[in-house]
């Protein structure tokens, strides 16, 4: 099984922003998805979430797009890394 890469994912603007307003909504964060950098980081400094604002992020992300995101992946640092990453990695395996 090979590793995806870890440079950003070329990700159609309009899955960006639905992917953004998904993190914003479920997480009742007062930005909107379309005002969330994609590039920075998701956790702490960049957009501020903590490990349970990840996980609820996750089982959202499993609900609406059948994408398992376990918590013992090898590679949740890279796919939690940015908004660009989750959304290019949610839109490579995503079911619906």
């Amino acid at each position: 099984m090979s590793t995806p890469s870890a440079t950003p994912s070329r990700v159609d603007p309009q899955f960006l922003l639905e992917v953004g307003d998904l993190i914003a909504e479920s997480l009742e964060l007062d930005v909107a998805g379309a005002d969330i950098d994609p590039d920075a980081p998701l956790y702490g400094d960049g957009l501020g979430l903590d490990s349970i604002d990840i996980l609820e992020v996750a089982l959202v992300i499993s609900k609406k797009y059948g994408v398992q995101l376990r918590a013992d992946d090898a590679d949740n640092h890279r796919i939690f890394s940015s908004l660009r990453q989750l959304a290019g990695h949610v839109a490579r395996l995503r079911t619906t």
